[in-house]
């Protein structure tokens, strides 16, 4: 199974790259400009400007590399770069070239992008890009409050400021995904995976994203039986985005 690979089609590649990038944004966004018939939505939303820089950013990156490299011709280098971290980056899955035979530190990075997945309400899997938005703005407000101890600095998205109670929630979902990876992680090792499989395989499930690197860069079929197990389950986890399962095991719910 080549995925979209198999058509070997610049023409594709461009076509799915656009429309990758469409499905990584928010749906409600695109209600809005549709009915209002404006792009001017686009512009002012401040979790797809962030968007748009992340992956202009790793396309730009990834297309260098693999021309300075010399890994594909510029031209090919462009288009199965920037559709692979489009695909990647919104957790797609969808796969044009080897990306896990990428020199230097790409393959990684295109792993690391499908954490932060697509936006809120989009189809894309990972954190969402609005709650990594907030983690970097708070970190920002952090480092500012080191050099004013006593300034009020409030976390704003556009306008409207962002309440300590929804930044309070989004470090509880950070911290309960990285536990939750993490504990993945050690069952896959403890399996004998190796590691980078190991946590490849994590990251592929509890993002929905699909290929990994290591013995999972094409498919599961090698893996045992637990860390098949532990793969479903991160993929349930992933998908309804972690408490929402998590509550059904808490006393407290079983109470009402």
């Amino acid at each position: 199974d080549a995925s979209i690979g198999h058509f070997d089609s610049r023409l594709i590649e461009v076509i799915g790259s656009f429309f990758l990038f469409l499905s990584g944004v928010n749906f409600a966004l695109h209600f809005i400009s549709w009915r209002q018939k404006s792009v001017y939505h686009y512009l002012k939303d401040p979790e797809f400007r962030f968007y748009t820089g992340v992956m202009l950013g790793a396309i730009i990156l990834t297309v260098l590399v693999l021309i300075v490299t010399r890994t594909m011709d510029p031209f090919t280098a462009v288009t199965k770069g920037m559709f692979q971290v489009l695909s990647i980056a919104t957790t797609a899955g969808f796969t044009t070239a080897e990306f896990s035979a990428w020199p230097g530190m790409l393959p990684v990075m295109l792993i690391l992008m499908a954490f932060m997945g697509g936006c809120a309400n989009s189809t894309g899997g990972g954190m969402k890009v609005i709650r990594i938005l907030l983690i970097y703005r708070q970190g920002s407000r952090e480092i500012r409050r080191l050099l004013h101890p006593n300034a009020v600095i409030p976390i704003k998205l556009g306008n409207r400021p962002v309440s300590d109670r929804v930044l309070q929630a989004v470090w509880g979902f950070f911290s309960m995904y990285m536990v939750v990876f993490v504990i993945m992680l050690l069952v896959n090792l403890a399996m004998g995976m190796d590691q980078v499989t190991a946590w490849t395989a994590v990251a592929a499930t509890i993002t929905n994203l699909g290929p990994g690197l290591g013995q999972v860069a094409e498919n599961f079929q090698s893996v045992n039986d637990v860390s098949k197990a532990m793969g479903m389950l991160a993929m349930i986890l992933g998908r309804l985005e972690i408490f929402t399962l998590l509550v059904l095991f808490t006393p407290e719910f079983w109470r009402r």
